[in-house]
């Protein structure tokens, strides 16, 4: 093979590196996993390297699959030789042969997530840990976190004396590795961790692994965490054949535990390393690239940078000005239209983000009225979500007792203490008559078959349903879910867990009001209404939405589109808390993984690319008016063309005075401006010093419960350093942030 008619200079410059450290910065769309298996290829051919003297790592199977493919391809049957694997998988594979080193049998199993929280939730009842303020599913999540950053329960057991609430972390996760060892299981992060003791407790192994694995390249390597980080060092110890291949501008996973120093201390690690830059990009126009990178370049933690192509300067980016989602959506189906009438795209040409599954519901529901065939990557369908199906299933029980399937989904949930055992006791009595399980339970109330106290359990909740469906056939559908939520104070106990997966099942739910309002305004014309909602909702799931002949575009949050690419793009919701997101606007770090994540989104985009938001929005069960996302006005205005509703102001073409500080962002004044935080007891009022006390506890409306650890200033000036539950500390000014004191 001819490498030097397939590869640009900087690409057949990495292909040819032999022995050394090497870092190569891939942008976006610049063909690094060609380098990659180029590399491979050329180290088997030219540099008479031995297949299984080669390990290439990944994140994910797909990614794996896919060098697999390429190397077979360009090496026949000798490429199946070479070692490309997940990160997980590999480290699988060597426990199986030697973690018996450890006092584990070789068969061991590995728990997954619902395996790993199950077993949480038991150590933590059996130390009668039953704290509101962590819950399991914090507890959980922070054990995960101690395991990438090699944390030990002993070492976590020094760490948090000083702080109750993780001495109580700190006794879970020492029982819970217990339990572990004594069921011969691992969980998904012990795969690395185990891994890691093995090598540094039988050195042999490891040198057998560092004779094996003489070149080692890993993709991602800015999504790498700690842990990952260092079992590559341990295995490049020996002769530093290291390739690394990243881009630190896609770095969009830190809310997940990567850590994007293992790549800005690369030329550290490896003092000899050479770096090579990919900036020659294959895919986007180049007016899709400047504006992308105007928005990433901004970021000051950063490897400078510039992708460029040989393509032409290609169409302006569309901005569009909405009133509102539903504006939004419109311009949304209208513009797939064009492109599909005058420029010749299909549907599967398209592609729609937004930042918050939440988001989604306008626009499934607009493609369904339109009859545009589509499909959600990465995420259940919005009426799919468990949440959502939990509050129609109470629907259909309310509107047919005999629904017995809606009635099994929803008699134990939220939690009532109604088991499986219960219910199908309840399924076996009167086995003779053909009756609804409603039915079953009302008349086995009646005897002494079960418990006085599962009885009284039964009861209460016949009673509740009851009184969900009196007056039901006057009531607008969005009364009825709200009568539903607060009798059966399924929200209520959303909001309690207080976690990020949490929060986005309320948000869901009070989406589910806002779809409902929809069809508030139908119950004028007589029609029962909610037979018509159920009946709409029904038919999202129907194969005829699917046309197979012409693709369907593509519906996706922009986290899941990293990795893919489309020929056109629309990224919907560009506004202030919305994009960036509201959990952002305080934090310097996290704002700048969100322009990262905005820099992603646009470079998925090959030849065209719509930007859009809207004065105001309907989300969440509430309404807001956010100014337009930040990230906006980092982008060249000969770049764009704008087009806005009938009525509304253009934008400003360069950020207004009043929105900065010193010459940098004031970000308080985007987040808290607006009507964002009206919202029930949580409010501005009195922002004296004397009610936070250090060690108090808190409630912020985004970042949710912490507790105070330290104050700073006075007045207006005065500053708090809190440490939130599901987001770490942050440093806010009291003046701009509503904070309830508990």
């Amino acid at each position: 093979m001819n490498l030097s008619i397939n590869l640009n200079k900087e690409q057949l410059k990495a292909v040819r590196h032999k022995d050394g450290p090497m870092l190569i910065l891939a942008g976006a769309g610049s063909g690094k996993t060609m380098v990659i298996t180029h590399r491979i290829f050329h180290l088997i051919k030219k540099e008479d390297i031995p297949p299984n003297n080669i390990l290439a790592v990944t994140f994910t199977n797909k990614s794996a699959d896919e060098m697999k493919e390429r190397i077979e391809k360009l090496l026949g049957k000798s490429g199946l030789n070479v070692w490309i694997s997940t990160f997980h998988s590999l480290c699988a594979k060597i426990l199986r042969k030697d973690i018996n080193n450890l006092g584990y049998s070789n068969d061991f199993i590995i728990y997954d997530a619902g395996d790993h929280l199950s077993l949480v939730k038991s150590c933590a009842s059996e130390l009668n840990i039953c704290d509101d303020l962590y819950t399991y599913l914090f507890i959980a999540r922070k054990i995960s976190n101690l395991k990438n950053n090699l944390i030990t329960p002993d070492k976590f057991k020094e760490e948090a004396q000083d702080f109750n609430f993780l001495k109580k972390t700190a006794e879970v996760y020492s029982l819970y590795q217990k339990r572990l060892k004594e069921n011969n299981a691992l969980d998904f992060d012990d795969l690395i961790v185990k891994t890691i003791q093995l090598f540094e407790e039988h050195i042999d192994i490891l040198q057998n692994y560092q004779k094996r694995f003489r070149y080692i390249m890993v993709d991602e390597y800015q999504d790498t965490n700690h842990a990952q980080y260092k079992l590559i060092n341990l295995l490049t110890k020996a002769h530093c054949n290291l390739c690394v291949v990243g881009d630190d501008d896609q770095s969009i996973y830190q809310w997940r535990g990567a850590n994007l120093d293992n790549i800005f201390n690369f030329e550290k690690d490896y003092p000899d390393t050479i770096v090579i830059k990919l900036e020659e990009n294959y895919r986007s126009t180049q007016n899709i690239l400047d504006a992308a990178g105007a928005v990433v370049s901004k970021n000051s933690k950063r490897k400078e940078k510039r992708l460029w192509t040989k393509r032409e300067a290609g169409e302006k980016i569309v901005y569009a000005r909405t009133l509102d989602e539903k504006h939004e959506v419109e311009f949304v189906y209208q513009t797939i239209e064009i492109l599909r009438t005058q420029e010749n795209h299909k549907y599967k040409d398209i592609a729609v983000f937004y930042r918050t599954n939440a988001q989604s519901r306008v626009i499934e529901d607009t493609f369904i009225t339109k009859n545009i065939p589509h499909r959600i990557i990465g995420g259940l369908r919005f009426y799919e979500r468990k949440e959502i199906k939990d509050i129609l299933a109470y629907i259909r029980v309310l509107i047919n007792l005999n629904d017995s399937m809606s009635l099994k989904r929803i008699i134990n949930v939220p939690h009532r203490g109604i088991g499986n055992s219960t219910i199908e006791k309840i399924e076996q009595f009167e086995p003779s008559k053909e009756i609804s399980l409603f039915e079953r339970i009302r008349n086995i109330i009646k005897t002494d078959i079960l418990s006085e106290n599962i009885r009284r359990k039964l009861k209460m909740f016949t009673v509740m349903i009851e009184k969900l469906r009196e007056g039901i056939e006057t009531k607008t559908v969005s009364q009825i879910i709200r009568d539903v939520l607060g009798l059966t104070g399924y929200l209520e106990k959303l909001n309690e867990e207080k976690t990020t997966e949490s929060e986005e099942r309320a948000e869901n739910v009070q989406e589910l009001i806002t779809a409902a309002e929809g069809f508030d305004v139908e119950t004028e014309t007589g029609e029962k209404v909610i037979h018509t909602f159920l009946d709409r909702i029904a038919l999202i799931s129907d194969a005829d939405t699917m046309n197979d002949e012409a693709g369907a575009v593509t519906i996706m949050t922009l986290h899941t589109s990293k990795g893919l690419e489309f020929p056109s793009v629309f990224i919907v919701g560009m506004e202030n808390n919305i994009f960036p997101h509201a959990k952002s606007m305080d934090d310097v770090s996290e704002m700048e993984e969100e322009r990262r994540l905005c820099y992603v989104g646009m470079t998925r985009a090959k030849d065209r690319l719509f930007l859009s938001n809207a004065e105001k929005r309907h989300i969440y069960g509430m309404k807001q008016q956010n100014p337009p996302s930040m990230f906006l006005y980092d982008i060249p205005t000969d770049l764009l063309e704008r087009r806005f509703s009938k009525g509304l102001r253009p934008m400003y073409t360069t950020l207004p005075s009043q929105y900065r500080r010193k010459g940098r962002l004031h970000y308080s004044h985007f987040m808290y401006g607006s009507s964002f935080y009206n919202r029930g007891s949580i409010k501005g009022g009195d922002k004296g010093e004397s009610k936070f006390i250090r060690g108090g506890k808190v409630v912020h409306p985004q970042f949710g419960l912490g507790i105070i650890m330290a104050k700073d200033g006075k007045g207006d000036e005065l500053k708090l350093t809190i440490d939130f539950k599901e987001v770490g500390k942050k440093k806010l000014v009291v003046k701009y942030v509503p904070l309830k004191v508990l």
